[in-house]
C-alpha cells in the first residue's frame, strides 16, 4: 500500500510503474476505482511489453472484484470492503491510496486502523514541501502506533536533501520524482532501498 495524505500526483504515477518492475518478484501498481456499481482494477503489468500509465487507461487491463457493488463517496470510508477487494487481486500489488489515513469514518473507524488489522505493508509517500515538517513524522507515528507494518517513508519531487533527511530519524527509502526530474542514481537507490525494506519484513 502506498498512502499518500497530500494526494497521489498524477505525474508520480509513471515512474512508480517504472520502479516496480525492477523489484523481485516485480510488483505492479494497482489503482482501485471507486465507479458506477463496482469496484475495479487498472493493473500496470509489470513486463515491458504491457501498458504504461503514459498509455491511458483506454489500454490497460480491467479487471472486476467479486466483492460486489461497491461505488460513491460512502464506498471510501469502509475500509475493511475495499481492502478484502484488494486482497483479490493477484500480487504482488502497491495501491496508491490518497487522503488522510487518520481521518474518522464513524463506525469503521479510520484508514490506519485498518491497514493495521489487515497487517498491510505500506508506504508513506511525502510531497518535498512537507518532508522536513511535523506531518511526516505525525503520519509515520499514526501508521506505526496503529500496528502497520511501515516500509519506509518516500519523497516525491526535489531536491532531495539526504543529510537532513538522515538526522531527522525516520525511515526515509529515498525520493522519487518526475522522470525528467529523476537521476538515474536516485531511482537505483530507492529501489535497492524498497527491496531491502521488503525483505526485512519478508515480503518476498
Amino acid at each position: 500500500m502506498l498512502v499518500a495524505p497530500a494526494g497521489v500526483p498524477a505525474a508520480a504515477l509513471a515512474p512508480l510503474a517504472a520502479l516496480l518492475p525492477a523489484l523481485a518478484p516485480p510488483r505492479r501498481l494497482l489503482a482501485l476505482e471507486l465507479g458506477a456499481g463496482a469496484v475495479a482494477a487498472w493493473v500496470v503489468a509489470a513486463d515491458p511489453g504491457a501498458a504504461s500509465w503514459a498509455d491511458g487507461p483506454a489500454q490497460l487491463s480491467r479487471k472486476s472484484s467479486d466483492s460486489g457493488p461497491v461505488s460513491g463517496p460512502a464506498a471510501w470510508a469502509d475500509p475493511a470492503r475495499l481492502l478484502a477487494a484488494a486482497s483479490e487481486q493477484p500480487g504482488p500489488w502497491l495501491w496508491p491510496l490518497a487522503g488522510d489515513p487518520g481521518a474518522f469514518l464513524g463506525d469503521e473507524g479510520c484508514w490506519a486502523e485498518a491497514l493495521g488489522a489487515w497487517r498491510q505493508p505500506t508506504l508513506l509517500l511525502i510531497p518535498a514541501a512537507a518532508a522536513s515538517t511535523g506531518p511526516a513524522a505525525a503520519y509515520a507515528a499514526l501508521l506505526q502506533r496503529q500496528g502497520v507494518p511501515l516500509l519506509g517513508l518516500i519523497q516525491w519531487g526535489g531536491p532531495w536533501l539526504a543529510a537532513d533527511r538522515r538526522r531527522d530519524g525516520l525511515p526515509w527509502l529515498g525520493w522519487l520524482a518526475a522522470p525528467q526530474d529523476q537521476a538515474w542514481e536516485a531511482a537505483a537507490d530507492l529501489a535497492r532501498a524498497l527491496q531491502l525494506a521488503s525483505h526485512r519484513l519478508d515480503l518476498d
